[in-house]
């Protein structure tokens, strides 16, 4: 059996496009929540038309604080312990899929070696190579890929990212994100998405470095202020984001700037209609880094490091949070426009042709 563990919205984006072609196969699957990202699940599963998990190991309120990560955390663990059985079956035989580098990836490796079954690693292979940045997903990623049994790599530079690692390494040549935008590029029933007449740019910001702390939080806000002085922005909140916003007073700052609108989270169809039609992106997000390479759109990366190639040195810019970098993009943003690119082979296809042996 093929046991798909993930618990964030970003993961499921791009593990829906490896359910997908499960189904299309007709190979059983079981997904399982951790429930990390819970009360955003269902409008993603609606996008890629799947079903729900069929196993959910947390049915609370999102985690968004440090506290309840680790109380949940330490949880999921217990009930896994206890209850590996009936969430996997008792045979030893099967494989996990974990994805990425979050607190979910690193309880699906857990629970799969717990549970004596295969490990795979979808997205292995990243590398930012400074522990603090971003953090805690550095560290994860290092776990994760001691924890896995096959590691799939996007791409030669990923694979040797891993050359040290005792673990089989499968290069599925790009990411399953390319997969999942390819879907929502197409998508229809999108059209109420509110997209101004004017130029405009979107600010999406949700990492762990750039919310932990007021001085943190109002570094990025600074930046904001200042691109926002030359152009309109859409800021989509994140609830963490929001949340920390409100907790240091910061919200109500954003709100006041004649240039930016504060707007809530879209689904993913949704989101990506708004980013085509968008001048340009700022962001933390390596998922919209790599999205933003596909679609060719200009991105300024607001983090110190990155753990992905995808439009480096084209165009995707990395800040450093340093504002003559900012400004420099802001000025000459059109410059870093390219042509939509995508790859010719389906990396959710070969993972799922790697994985046939356990159905």
């Amino acid at each position: 059996m093929i046991y798909i563990v993930l618990g964030t919205k970003a993961q499921l984006i791009k593990m829906a496009p490896v359910m997908q072609v499960l189904r299309t196969a007709g190979l059983p699957y079981r997904f399982i929540s951790t429930g990390q990202h819970r009360e955003t699940m269902d409008d993603l599963l609606a996008n890629f038309g799947l079903p729900g998990p069929d196993y959910r190991l947390y049915a609370g309120r999102d985690i968004t604080s440090v506290l309840a990560m680790a109380v949940w955390a330490l949880r999921i663990l217990w009930r896994t312990l206890r209850q590996r059985r009936e969430i996997f079956g008792g045979d030893g035989r099967g494989i996990v899929l974990v994805h990425g580098d979050t607190f979910s990836t690193l309880l699906g490796a857990l629970m799969g070696r717990v549970a004596g079954l295969s490990v795979g690693h979808v997205e292995s292979g990243l590398r930012s190579f400074n522990l603090f940045h971003p953090f805690p997903e550095e560290a994860i990623r290092l776990a994760t890929f001691r924890l896995s049994h096959i590691l799939f790599c996007a791409g030669p530079w990923a694979v040797a990212n891993v050359s040290g690692v005792r673990a089989e390494k499968v290069d599925t040549g790009s990411n399953t994100l390319a997969d999942a935008l390819r879907h929502a590029v197409v998508a229809t029933g999108v059209d109420d998405v509110d997209i101004p007449s004017e130029p405009f740019a979107v600010v999406t910001l949700h990492r762990f470095e750039n919310l932990y702390s007021r001085t943190a939080l109002e570094r990025v806000v600074a930046i904001v202020e200042r691109i926002a002085r030359s152009h309109r922005l859409l800021f989509i909140l994140h609830p963490p984001t929001a949340k920390k916003l409100r907790e240091f007073g910061l919200d109500a700052r954003l709100a006041a700037l004649p240039g930016v609108e504060l707007r809530p989270r879209y689904d993913y169809f949704r989101f990506i209609k708004l980013v085509s039609a968008a001048d340009f992106v700022v962001s933390d997000g390596g998922s919209n880094q790599e999205e933003c390479f596909y679609l060719g759109k200009p991105i300024l990366l607001l983090r110190k490091a990155t753990e992905r190639q995808e439009g480096l040195g084209e165009n995707c810019v990395l800040s450093g949070y340093e504002l003559e970098v900012v400004d420099r993009f802001v000025a000459g943003w059109a410059e870093h426009q390219r042509p939509p690119r995508f790859p010719l082979r389906s990396a959710s296809e070969l993972i799922v042709d790697r994985c046939r042996e356990f159905e």
